[in-house]
């Protein structure tokens, strides 16, 4: 029988992989051991549905019956025992400071089929990762009522480093997690809403920390081959060096896609990682380098698929795509003492990024086109320190900690122009930009009595920036001097828990607290329109440069039906302003403020040691609070109203698996009026495959139904072909159809 050791180790702060797995024997564990595990299954009925139905029944019939019958055998196959982390099977009571807290492990990703990287963050209940712009390009993130663009309130660490960007090129907050090998991820902690005060900037809606390996049990070669072009390849293994693990791996791949323009992805990824652990202290050093190159295929009007003028693969631009590099150093340090730990890490990075996207065809120049260029060089430095002491005052048990964290961007050639076919046609605005920000944080965790503890935090923020801007369209100095200069900020936010239980194995949440995202520094000094000279009205000029935002969350976590994680969050969030710097206008959108509520349902259930079943329900409303002008009615576009995850995985003991997952978003406005909406998407993916002491095969069919719903659809003016008239439509972006790959790995 194969055997498994569950092995959790997770704290809130940013180097949890390297802690003690002891706490002081006058407190219980302060960690946070959570998980979570976002599954796909369901689609559009097809005619063709049935045949596809009874291949998937089959194979969950089969596997079933095969494990009925290997358990009912006196003698079944030793595998070697797998030590792994216990993800979302742990009995969390008495541990988290929320309901919607988590942690997924690796082990809960070993039998998930994943298509793009974006798919990690699926496993946060409620979470939503989309692609409109080539397999290079950050994925678009949906989460609580909010459109994330590519990351703007939602928060994503690798290794302890930041990866949102303030100031991009293409939005506020991008964060492409591209650069991240799913194998090599340790676990992924996450929390939603703005109650921990360990994390600051874009993490309105949440958070995520990914985690990697530090060294591996046995060396990786995988080889994944599938249709429309797709090929990757992974080569991982640890050595000992010295007293610690030394942990190396490359990752190439290549996908062509379903688009009439192939993508010709060409991807990269390495990875070093030297570990040292020790008793009561410990470091990581980690070098990490990526490197993409792709063409996009970007949204197409859904009135020209209707009437064959393009095709639902088609394109308005075949010249669409980008490029980008990444190269990262970090080390990560902790210690610690019988009643103190201090955990610290220092980072420095490059990266550059060159996007060409045309997403409206004719619509502003009926004679070139509308594609533009979107550009940057950055260098980005910071650290992260943190101290713990656990206390005792009055009789309570408590701990208490102090935190600072620091960021500096240097970007450099930060600019939009207007191109043809990837050639210089007109300037928009070019600008070199210095933005710092330093935050620190106090947080106390008090142990009032044997069912009732309290979080307390309290978060200060600072941010400065230094916008030179060198070009506009207008090449007039005047202007560049004008939209110039420097702007800072200083912002406090709150945070306050209350957990109460457990009774009958069921614990009880309250949250509040305020948070905030940057906005983009450009916007902070611009008081003309880089692309027509115009002065600003004051709504748009000099904005502010942190948006704040406030909520509050009541919810219950419950083991009371034994093999039953289940979770219930209830919540509300404020936005004071939803101000956005559009990339691809170099002006700054108002939005104002927005109110969300939603509830969220979240059940890992694990009836027999071979069969996991996962269901997830996410339910949101997102309005303006004034009707913004012009409209009829407060929706806020994009805002995905409702979000179903399920899925059922079966492992059998003797190497069989199995899984098949569903994956559902739909009620998504598109304009602020209800006039034109996304429709709903559902998509079932299916894997299966078998495993031995050394190699794994696995087979996946992604959209088995074969669906052709919007992975991605808005609603904007648009002009095709050239010299037609401006209309406003739906832009799609569709799921991918059903593809196959099949995948070898081979453990040494």
């Amino acid at each position: 029988m194969q055997n498994f050791i569950f092995d959790p180790l997770l704290v809130t702060d940013f180097n949890t992989q390297l802690h003690p797995q002891e706490t002081p024997k006058n407190l219980p564990d302060m960690r946070v051991i959570m998980s979570s595990l976002a599954v796909r299954t369901g689609s559009a009925m097809h005619v063709k549905q049935k045949q596809n139905a009874t291949i998937c029944v089959g194979i969950g019939v089969f596997l079933a019956l095969n494990c009925a019958m290997v358990n009912a055998d006196s003698q079944p196959l030793e595998l070697d025992e797998i030590v792994v982390e216990a993800g979302r099977e742990k009995d969390l009571i008495g541990i988290t400071g929320s309901a919607s807290q988590g942690e997924v492990s690796q082990a809960q990703f070993e039998y998930r089929p994943l298509s793009r990287n974006g798919e990690l963050l699926e496993v946060i209940p409620g979470a939503v990762a989309t692609q409109h712009s080539g397999s290079g390009k950050a994925n678009q993130y949906f989460l609580r009522g909010f459109n994330l663009d590519h990351g703007t309130d939602f928060t994503t660490y690798v290794d302890g480093i930041p990866m949102n960007m303030p100031t991009h090129a293409h939005g506020q907050g991008y964060m492409d997690i591209n650069s991240v090998i799913p194998e090599l991820v340790k676990k992924i902690e996450y929390g939603k809403g703005p109650y921990y005060a360990e994390v600051g900037d874009f993490s309105s809606a949440g958070y995520s920390k990914m985690f990697s390996m530090d060294k591996l049990p046995e060396g990786i070669l995988k080889f994944t081959g599938g249709e429309f072009g797709y090929y990757r390849t992974l080569l991982a293994n640890s050595n000992k060096v010295g007293s610690g693990d030394l942990l190396y791996a490359g990752e190439f791949n290549f996908y062509d896609g379903v688009w009439q323009q192939p993508e010709a992805s060409k991807k990269f990824n390495g990875m070093l990682r030297y570990t040292l652990d020790k008793e009561d202290w410990g470091v990581s050093v980690n070098g990490k380098g990526y490197t993409n190159d792709w063409t996009a295929t970007n949204p197409i009007p859904q009135a020209l698929v209707g009437s064959g003028t393009l095709g639902l693969y088609g394109t308005m631009d075949p010249t669409d795509g980008g490029k980008t590099n990444r190269y990262s150093f970090s080390t990560n340090l902790w210690n610690k003492g019988d009643n103190w730990k201090n955990d610290a890490n220092i980072y420095a990075l490059y990266y550059d990024v060159n996007l060409y996207s045309n997403s409206t065809g004719y619509a502003d120049n009926p004679v070139n086109g509308d594609q533009l260029h979107q550009f940057e060089r950055r260098v980005q430095t910071g650290g992260n320190v943190e101290h713990t002491r656990y206390n005792k005052l009055f009789g309570f048990d408590m701990d208490n900690t102090v935190g600072f964290q620091f960021r500096h961007d240097e970007i450099m050639g930060l600019g939009l122009d207007r191109t043809q076919a990837r050639q210089l046609v007109d300037v928009v605005s070019h600008s070199n930009v210095s933005e710092t920000t330093a935050g620190v944080y106090l947080k106390n965790q008090t142990y009032w009595h044997e069912k009732v503890r309290t979080i307390a935090g309290l978060r200060g923020n600072f941010i400065h920036n230094d916008v030179t801007v060198l070009d506009t369209a207008m090449h007039d100095p005047q202007v560049n001097a004008a939209n110039s200069g420097n702007a800072g900020q200083a912002l406090v936010s709150p945070k306050l828990s209350l957990i109460i239980g457990p009774w009958f194995n069921t614990e009880y949440f309250v949250n509040g607290g305020f948070g905030y995202h940057s906005n983009d520094a450009r916007g902070t000094t611009l008081q003309f329109d880089p692309a027509t000279g115009a002065a600003l009205d004051s709504s748009t000029a000099k904005i502010s440069p942190m948006a704040q935002s406030r909520g509050a969350e009541t919810g219950i976590r419950s083991n009371f039906i034994k093999g039953l994680n289940s979770t219930l969050a209830i919540w509300w969030l404020e936005s004071n302003q939803e101000l956005v710097f559009s990339g691809d206008a170099g002006t700054t959108e108002v939005r104002g403020k927005s109110h969300r509520y939603g509830v969220e349902w979240t059940n890992y259930y694990k009836p027999t040691d071979w069969l996991t079943l996962d269901a997830d329900f996410a339910l949101t409303s997102t309005r303006y609070v004034t009707t913004p002008d012009g409209e009829v009615n407060n929706y806020v576009p994009n805002s995905v109203g409702r979000v179903i995850t399920t899925g059922a995985t079966v492992v059998a003991p003797n190497g069989l698996f199995g899984t098949v997952r569903f994956r559902h978003f739909g009620d998504m406005p598109l304009d602020s009026s209800g006039t034109y909406w996304a429709g709903s998407t559902s998509i079932v993916n299916l894997g299966a495959g078998y495993k031995q002491k050394k190699y794994k095969l696995d087979f996946d069919i992604f959209n088995i139904f074969d669906s052709t719903a919007n992975d991605i659809a808005y609603a904007y003016q648009y002009a095709y072909p050239a010299g037609a008239t401006p209309q406003t439509d739906i832009m799609k972006h569709p799921v991918e159809p059903r593809m196959v790959r099949a995948t070898v790995t081979v453990n040494f």
